[in-house]
């Protein structure tokens, strides 16, 4: 290939396993979906379960606690956990700068410590040519808090009429491909696309809300059934995986009160993820125009599982807006924002601030257990779709090669022919941690190297067929993710040489990338403001 090909890259925030049509779910996403029947599906590809760690490692090719963003963009003290991305590591659009490229980034940043002053961590200062979008990592989508254009704060734009985040994101992109092409059409681009959706709060149209009136009623019992009859269906499970019970703490779908409310939340829900594919359809179609489609990689996943939290009813509204940052007090009209999942405020419009529970997220993750912030299939596992039509030549295959974030940059500097730099800055920076997935763009892989995860204590090391896994403070497990990819049958107690192996493999790794005790975190986290999460849940 003489020509470099292009790479969009897009990540959606909190979305489950099962969510998208391609992936067995039931909301409306035609254009994700186009790109799966003309590209790859990855069955067993995982992220990092948390946001920031998530995107730190999707652009580094390291782990989270090698870039300093070791929980989240919060100072925690030390090496690796000062909430920052460090100057010890290289981002995908640095690397491929010096291969040639140019560089925009929409969305989500989330990996700078300081939410109002341009840093050494923001976007323009780590290889974009170009940026939209906001620092922090939640908020209003009718008005959301640090939205950025290049180094400036422009929150005056979601004051226009009609303004609503994730068409801002889709529409930013569009624009930047239309017009390198006009500009820039003898450069290769690359274009991070980070969306905030389907993340809480809940908010979307009405118009998109009504799509999926009806469409849930059967209930969170009955839903996460079909999922998997279709996921099983169309080749990306096995048959053999039991579906894992419901959350413990969920009642039966019959049982359960406020149905009108709860119903409007998952609807609410997937008309967020609706409202993205619209999105990407325009984003696909302005390099459709621009003759760009078939040389450019897109490729598309999750930064964690489902998210499983409540927003409870009063929260300190000041440690939302002024602390936290990711809250307004009052909607651009005026009115006061309601916040809380109280089940007499329908959720949707501006004014409300409220997210899906635990039930819902449990669908989501069908068929797994658990969600983000942990380490088990439901927290880690995510769709990623691959399409290039100039580069792959299968159409609608899938492919279960293991994978995880790390190998996305390690593929990108490979099918780019772009070099990864030794140091940044006169600073050596460490190897590349994950491996190019691009030899699985024909045919499945045999093996690869073991993969390994930790975040505030919980943690997993994946050698081969087996995961060794931890749920803080409970005992490791372990599963053959072969015969047992929904982690229902704990082989721990009858493979106790496998366990001790394993775990000092996981240990080594903890070691040399910097990862510290889980109670030295909590001690260092209640130093720290306020947020609405419990602490038993951290």
């Amino acid at each position: 290939m003489s020509k470099k090909p292009n790479i969009l890259l897009i990540l959606n925030d909190d979305m489950g396993y099962s969510d998208i049509g391609c992936y067995g779910g039931e909301v409306q996403t035609p254009n994700l979906d186009r790109l799966a029947a003309n590209g790859l599906r990855f069955s067993q590809f995982y992220n990092t379960a948390r946001c920031s760690p998530s995107r730190a490692s999707l652009l580094t090719g390291l782990h989270p606690h090698q870039t300093g963003i070791g929980v989240l963009t919060y100072s925690f003290g030390p090496e690796g956990y000062a909430g920052d991305l460090n100057d010890r590591c290289v981002t995908i659009p640095e690397a491929l700068k010096a291969g040639g490229y140019r560089n925009y980034m929409s969305g989500k940043w989330h990996v700078a410590a300081n939410l109002t002053e341009p840093t050494a961590s923001w976007p323009l200062q780590r290889g974009f040519d170009e940026f939209f979008g906001t620092i922090i990592g939640a908020g209003s989508f009718y008005d959301p808090n640090t939205l950025t254009r290049g180094n400036e704060n422009v929150e005056h734009e979601a004051r226009r009429e009609g303004f609503f985040y994730t068409d801002a994101i889709s529409d930013q992109a569009a624009a930047n491909i239309r017009k390198h092409a006009e500009q820039h059409g003898g450069q290769p681009f690359f274009h991070y696309v980070a969306y905030t959706a389907p993340h809480w709060p809940l908010h979307a149209h009405e118009e998109d809300i009504a799509k999926y009136r009806g469409r849930f009623d059967a209930g969170w019992d009955a839903l996460r059934e079909a999922r998997l009859e279709r996921l099983v269906a169309s080749g990306i499970l096995d048959k053999a995986w039991a579906l894992t019970g419901r959350d413990p703490s969920q009642p039966a779908w019959p049982e359960a009160e406020h149905k009108d409310w709860l119903l409007r939340c998952m609807e609410v829900y997937a008309a967020q993820i609706d409202r993205m594919d619209q999105g990407i359809g325009r984003i696909l179609q302005a390099l459709e125009q621009t003759g760009q489609l078939d040389d450019t990689l897109v490729i598309f996943m999750s930064d964690n599982g489902a998210c499983a939290e409540d927003i409870p009813e009063g929260v300190p509204v000041d440690e939302l807006v002024n602390n936290l940052m990711i809250a307004r007090s009052h909607t651009r009209a005026g009115a006061e924002v309601r916040f809380g999942n109280q089940p007499d405020i329908m959720p949707g419009p501006e004014d409300t601030y409220q997210s899906y529970g635990t039930a819902w997220a449990n669908l989501s993750n069908t068929p797994f257990r658990l969600y983000k912030h942990w380490i088990h299939e439901g927290g880690i596992a995510t769709p990623l779709i691959f399409h290039w039509p100039s580069g792959i030549a299968e159409k609608g295959g899938v492919r279960h090669t293991p994978g995880y974030l790390p190998d996305i940059m390690a593929t990108i500097l490979d099918i780019s022919a772009t070099d990864y730099p030794g140091e940044r800055a006169g600073n050596p920076v460490p190897p590349l941690e994950g491996v190019t997935l691009a030899p699985a763009f024909r045919a499945d892989l045999a093996e690869r190297a073991p993969m390994f995860w930790e975040h505030e204590g919980n943690a997993a090391v994946r050698i081969g067929k087996w995961k060794l896994v931890r749920r803080y403070p409970e005992a490791w497990e372990l599963y053959d993710m072969a015969q047992d990819r929904t982690e229902t049958r704990d082989l721990a107690a009858q493979h106790p040489e496998r366990v001790a192996e394993m775990r000092a493999r996981y240990e080594e790794w903890a070691e040399r990338c910097g990862v510290i005790p889980r109670e030295k975190i909590l001690e260092l986290m209640r130093q720290q403001p306020a947020a609405f999460w419990e602490e038993e849940e951290l």
